[in-house]
Protein backbone atom coordinates (compact mmCIF):
# COMPACT_ATOMS: atom_id res chain seq x y z
CA UNK A 1 0.00 0.00 0.00
CA UNK A 2 1.12 3.77 -0.60
CA UNK A 3 2.16 5.76 2.28
CA UNK A 4 1.07 9.11 2.91
CA UNK A 5 3.23 11.93 4.74
CA UNK A 6 1.08 13.14 8.13
CA UNK A 7 -0.45 11.37 11.18
CA UNK A 8 -3.09 8.78 9.76
CA UNK A 9 -6.37 8.19 12.30
CA UNK A 10 -7.86 4.20 12.57
CA UNK A 11 -11.00 4.26 13.21
CA UNK A 12 -13.06 0.97 14.20
CA UNK A 13 -16.71 1.99 13.85
CA UNK A 14 -19.45 0.91 16.53
CA UNK A 15 -23.16 2.05 17.73
CA UNK A 16 -22.41 2.91 20.80
CA UNK A 17 -18.39 2.88 21.73
CA UNK A 18 -15.30 3.76 18.75
CA UNK A 19 -11.88 2.38 18.66
CA UNK A 20 -10.00 5.28 17.76
CA UNK A 21 -5.84 5.22 17.46
CA UNK A 22 -3.49 7.71 16.34
CA UNK A 23 -0.37 6.72 14.32
CA UNK A 24 2.78 7.92 13.52
CA UNK A 25 4.17 6.06 10.31
CA UNK A 26 7.45 7.79 10.03
CA UNK A 27 8.59 5.86 13.11
CA UNK A 28 5.59 3.05 13.26
CA UNK A 29 4.44 4.45 16.61
CA UNK A 30 1.25 4.79 18.42
CA UNK A 31 0.43 8.37 19.58
CA UNK A 32 -3.04 8.18 21.33
CA UNK A 33 -5.41 5.21 21.96
CA UNK A 34 -9.09 5.42 22.73
CA UNK A 35 -12.47 4.06 23.39
CA UNK A 36 -14.91 6.73 22.72
CA UNK A 37 -18.95 7.29 22.20
CA UNK A 38 -19.22 8.33 18.65
CA UNK A 39 -19.72 11.94 19.01
CA UNK A 40 -17.06 12.22 21.38
CA UNK A 41 -14.48 10.10 18.37
CA UNK A 42 -15.86 12.75 15.98
CA UNK A 43 -14.48 15.51 18.33
CA UNK A 44 -11.34 14.15 19.09
CA UNK A 45 -10.47 13.31 15.07
CA UNK A 46 -11.18 17.11 14.48
CA UNK A 47 -8.42 17.98 17.60
CA UNK A 48 -5.89 15.39 15.82
CA UNK A 49 -6.67 17.50 12.58
CA UNK A 50 -4.88 20.26 14.32
CA UNK A 51 -1.76 17.80 14.73
CA UNK A 52 -1.43 17.00 11.42
CA UNK A 53 -4.00 14.33 10.68
CA UNK A 54 -3.56 13.51 7.19
CA UNK A 55 -5.70 10.48 6.38
CA UNK A 56 -8.79 8.30 7.89
CA UNK A 57 -8.80 4.18 7.96
CA UNK A 58 -11.86 3.27 8.69
CA UNK A 59 -12.99 0.18 9.65
CA UNK A 60 -16.69 -1.20 7.27
CA UNK A 61 -17.79 -2.93 10.00
CA UNK A 62 -21.09 -2.06 12.29
CA UNK A 63 -22.38 2.25 11.10
CA UNK A 64 -19.40 2.74 9.04
CA UNK A 65 -21.76 4.07 6.53
CA UNK A 66 -22.54 7.20 8.37
CA UNK A 67 -18.80 7.45 9.39
CA UNK A 68 -18.27 7.85 5.65
CA UNK A 69 -20.65 10.61 5.22
CA UNK A 70 -19.93 12.22 8.86
CA UNK A 71 -15.77 12.15 8.20
CA UNK A 72 -16.72 13.14 4.61
CA UNK A 73 -18.49 16.87 5.91
CA UNK A 74 -15.36 17.35 7.91
CA UNK A 75 -13.03 16.60 4.67
CA UNK A 76 -10.70 14.26 6.24
CA UNK A 77 -9.34 12.19 3.56
CA UNK A 78 -10.48 8.69 4.19
CA UNK A 79 -9.82 5.09 2.88
CA UNK A 80 -12.19 2.09 3.96
CA UNK A 81 -11.11 -1.16 4.31
CA UNK A 82 -12.07 -4.83 5.01
CA UNK A 83 -12.39 -5.90 8.94
CA UNK A 84 -13.81 -8.95 8.80
CA UNK A 85 -11.53 -11.35 11.76
CA UNK A 86 -10.79 -8.14 12.87
CA UNK A 87 -12.12 -8.60 17.00
CA UNK A 88 -10.13 -12.30 16.71
CA UNK A 89 -7.10 -10.75 14.96
CA UNK A 90 -7.18 -8.09 17.71
CA UNK A 91 -7.27 -10.18 20.74
CA UNK A 92 -3.97 -12.28 19.71
CA UNK A 93 -2.26 -8.70 18.87
CA UNK A 94 -3.67 -7.84 22.46
CA UNK A 95 -1.54 -10.20 23.69
CA UNK A 96 0.50 -9.23 22.01
CA UNK A 97 1.41 -5.93 23.33
CA UNK A 98 0.28 -6.76 26.68
CA UNK A 99 1.72 -10.56 27.58
CA UNK A 100 -0.28 -12.55 30.04
CA UNK A 101 1.11 -12.41 33.82
CA UNK A 102 0.51 -14.86 36.21
CA UNK A 103 -2.09 -17.52 35.93
CA UNK A 104 -2.91 -15.96 32.99
CA UNK A 105 -0.11 -17.54 31.07
CA UNK A 106 -0.74 -20.99 31.75
CA UNK A 107 -4.20 -20.40 29.72
CA UNK A 108 -4.39 -21.61 26.14
CA UNK A 109 -4.14 -18.51 23.89
CA UNK A 110 -7.58 -19.34 22.25
CA UNK A 111 -9.25 -19.46 26.05
CA UNK A 112 -7.40 -15.91 26.94
CA UNK A 113 -9.71 -12.90 27.09
CA UNK A 114 -8.67 -9.13 27.20
CA UNK A 115 -9.47 -7.65 30.13
CA UNK A 116 -10.88 -4.60 28.75
CA UNK A 117 -12.27 -3.46 25.15
CA UNK A 118 -10.20 -3.91 22.32
CA UNK A 119 -11.64 -1.33 19.85
CA UNK A 120 -8.68 0.37 20.04
CA UNK A 121 -6.55 -2.59 18.71
CA UNK A 122 -9.03 -3.26 16.25
CA UNK A 123 -8.42 0.17 14.97
CA UNK A 124 -4.51 -0.34 15.01
CA UNK A 125 -4.52 -3.57 12.77
CA UNK A 126 -6.88 -1.61 10.12
CA UNK A 127 -4.00 0.40 9.98
CA UNK A 128 -1.21 -2.20 10.34
CA UNK A 129 -3.29 -3.94 7.71
CA UNK A 130 -3.64 -1.62 5.24
CA UNK A 131 -0.42 0.06 5.11
CA UNK A 132 1.94 -3.08 5.97
CA UNK A 133 3.06 -2.24 8.89
CA UNK A 134 3.49 -3.16 12.12
CA UNK A 135 3.13 0.26 15.12
CA UNK A 136 4.37 -0.04 18.32
CA UNK A 137 2.76 1.81 21.49
CA UNK A 138 4.17 2.77 25.23
CA UNK A 139 1.86 1.29 27.36
CA UNK A 140 0.20 4.34 27.61
CA UNK A 141 -3.97 4.57 29.50
CA UNK A 142 -6.14 4.21 26.45
CA UNK A 143 -8.91 7.46 26.97
CA UNK A 144 -12.16 6.57 27.77
CA UNK A 145 -13.26 9.91 28.17
CA UNK A 146 -12.35 13.25 26.53
CA UNK A 147 -13.74 16.36 26.06
CA UNK A 148 -12.66 18.80 23.13
CA UNK A 149 -11.05 21.70 24.87
CA UNK A 150 -13.25 24.93 25.70
CA UNK A 151 -12.84 27.33 23.01
CA UNK A 152 -11.78 31.35 24.57
CA UNK A 153 -13.90 33.70 23.70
Amino acid sequence: MTRTAGLIAGLDPGRSKCGLVLADPADSQIRQAAILPPQACLALLQAWRQEGLAQVVLGNGTGSEGWVVRLGQQRLKLVVVDESGSTLAARERYWQLWPPRGWMRLLPAGLRLPPRDIDDVVAQLLIERHYGLQLHRSNQEVLRQWQPPATEI
